[in-house]
């Protein structure tokens, strides 16, 4: 049987896919809530912007990470113990499955700029990844999990750091980076591929952000005292320069301060 009304071909029309960047908008659907919608090559792809990105709740719970949590710990209640529990490939296949729409979804957020949306959907892959990685069956499963975790490592940081970026705490945004670096750099080694460390794409690019923002972000107070310290020097203006070794002095004694982040 054919639907002729169910033609979607004037909405593609009307929003010509671009493959030169990450093509996301939110509308209100027909039952009056905000969705998400991602434009890809062959159509448009529509997710809820809370809970489960497909709007369904496998065994009345909110997604399949919650059902088998709930059969983990049903689980230990029975054993006492976790010993034992498994997650076999049609499991780990179904859990993968889901966690793929979460990526589509967080993928949109970021570009929307909601980035606590994103924080807490890569959290919740990560959850996943715990998961498999403790209890699949297969080690091939696991891995199929693993291999993705630093970048979503990536994106969780990216996310978090944008958050302190919009309030311009710049040295904040920093350490979280920093951190974000630390993580990814722990699992290659933690996974014997220490080759990866000058070779991952996710730590380059944290670099290189963290990079940018320490030449673009504005000196904190300390820094432009030692900047004018330096340059009192040089021109020999020992006067100027005691004084504003004294104001170092002071700051350093009231402990950390941004002078330019609030």
């Amino acid at each position: 049987m054919l639907f002729h009304s169910k033609d979607i071909s004037r909405i593609l029309r009307e929003w010509p896919y671009d493959p030169t960047k990450v093509n996301v908008r939110r509308i209100i659907g027909e039952d009056g809530s905000e969705k998400i919608q991602l434009r890809l090559d062959l159509g448009i792809l529509q997710m809820e912007t809370s809970g489960r990105p497909d709007g369904r709740r496998p065994y009345g719970k909110e997604s399949l990470l919650e059902y088998y949590l709930d059969l983990l710990q049903n689980y230990r209640l029975k054993h006492g113990t976790d010993e034992g529990f498994r997650l076999e490939r049609e499991d780990c296949l179904r859990l993968q499955q889901e966690a793929i729409q979460y990526y589509h979804r967080y993928l949109s957020l970021f570009h929307l700029g909601d980035y606590e949306g994103v924080l807490r959907d890569t959290r919740r892959n990560l959850r996943v990844f715990d998961l498999i990685k403790k209890y699949a069956a297969d080690e091939e499963d696991k891995w199929a999990f693993e291999q993705f975790r630093p970048y979503v490592l990536m994106m969780y940081t990216r996310a978090k750091a944008s958050i302190e970026l919009q309030h311009q705490r710049y040295q904040v945004a920093l350490k979280i980076i920093e951190e974000g670096i630390e993580q990814i750099e722990h699992f290659f080694l933690e996974n014997e591929q220490s080759v990866l460390l000058d070779n991952s794409a996710e730590l380059a690019f944290l670099r290189r952000w963290a990079e940018e923002i320490r030449e673009k972000r504005p000196l904190t107070l300390q820094e432009r005292l030692q900047r004018e310290l330096e340059e009192a020097v040089r021109r020999e203006e020992f006067e100027r320069a005691a004084h504003l070794r004294d104001q170092l002095r002071q700051l350093e004694a009231k402990g950390p301060t941004s002078g330019s982040e609030k």
